[in-house]
């Protein structure tokens, strides 16, 4: 294991873990997990509290996923600190770890049931390598991990999060379909993202499903993961009972942005341009979870919006345009 040019306490590291994190999509779990806090009534204090573990928890797992895809990074994002051999394999690791292990515990401090979740999804993302490898592996097992997400917001309450799958309740089955419209969101997300990495993937024996079965079938399947959270996260909007105007206008300009991801994904064969319908497809997944909230909590509306712009404004920033 090579020696990092930062040290730990510089902010060089700091800045170079930052950007292995990747800020712009610490709003897909930040979005997620919004999802689930959404879903019940509890004081302000303790929402804020589990949300800022929730919206990190993206930018600690894809760190720690980092230390084992160096192979498949080094030809596809040489740009990334860790392939730049600044930041060590090993301060990752201890980084990404302690910080996981941090929000675990701040998540079981408020309901002790969330540990347990945590520890799946640590497992989980340490696991996550050798299922990229495989052709039917990869978007499903990265995408129990995220809608585990809106289940550990919905468990900050105590009283009631453990009835939460009871189908019989329509409010309860609308958050179950919410949580499926994320599993599939978030697959539709990692499907694409494999269309920029496939030369990589070939050449490190990546069998990701573009390399194994090609670009068109490849594309239908994404195709048929974004219809899965479209139909989805309509339904569960549909139960909660809360259409407004916000909600139709969010949720139809994500439809509409997931659609026109879907067409040009279709159109290229050039995995550099790749990239736009790889952003939309992120848009389209905070854009589906934005309808469910203004459904449940219209009052989050200015807070929303703001999410919303910053996660705009970080992706505008992020330091290599062709990747996401």
């Amino acid at each position: 294991m090579s020696k990092a040019s930062y040290p730990f306490f510089s902010v060089g590291f700091l800045r170079s873990y930052v950007i292995t994190m990747r800020p712009y999509l610490l709003f897909i779990s930040g979005a997620a997990g919004l999802v689930g806090l959404a879903f019940i009534e509890e004081p302000a204090i303790r929402v804020i509290l589990a949300f800022m573990p929730l919206f990190l928890s993206y930018g600690l797992g894809q760190a720690l996923t980092d230390c084992f895809q160096t192979d498949t990074d080094a030809i596809s994002a040489p740009y990334r600190p860790l392939i730049q051999g600044v930041i060590s394999r090993r301060q990752v690791l201890t980084v990404s770890l302690a910080g996981l292990t941090a929000g675990a515990l701040i998540l079981g401090y408020l309901n002790p049931v969330i540990l347990i979740l945590g520890f799946l999804a640590v497992i989980g993302l340490l696991t996550y390598t050798p299922f990229k490898r495989t052709w039917w592996g990869g978007p499903p097992w990265n995408s129990w991990i995220v809608a585990l997400l809106p289940i550990m917001g919905r468990l900050v309450d105590r009283d009631h999060g453990g009835h939460m799958f009871n189908l019989r309740d329509p409010y309860s089955l609308a958050f179950f379909f919410a949580v499926v419209a994320i599993f599939f969101g978030y697959a539709n997300f990692v499907v694409m993202g494999y269309f920029k990495d496939i030369a990589a993937d070939r050449k490190t024996g990546y069998q990701t499903f573009p390399v194994v079965f090609g670009w068109v079938p490849a594309a239908i399947y994404s195709d048929l993961t974004a219809l899965a959270a479209a139909v989805f996260t309509g339904y569960a909007v549909i139960l909660i009972g809360g259409l407004n105007v916000w909600v139709v206008l969010v949720f139809g300009t994500a439809f509409l942005i997931n659609l026109y991801a879907q067409v040009t994904i279709h159109l290229t064969r050039d995995e550099r341009k790749t990239h736009r319908p790889i952003e939309n497809v992120v848009r389209a997944f905070i854009l589906y979870c934005m309808a469910i909230l203004l459904a449940l909590k219209i009052n989050w509306l200015i807070f929303i919006a703001v999410f919303y712009l910053l996660f705009e404004l970080t992706l505008r920033l992020r330091p290599e345009k062709h990747q996401v």
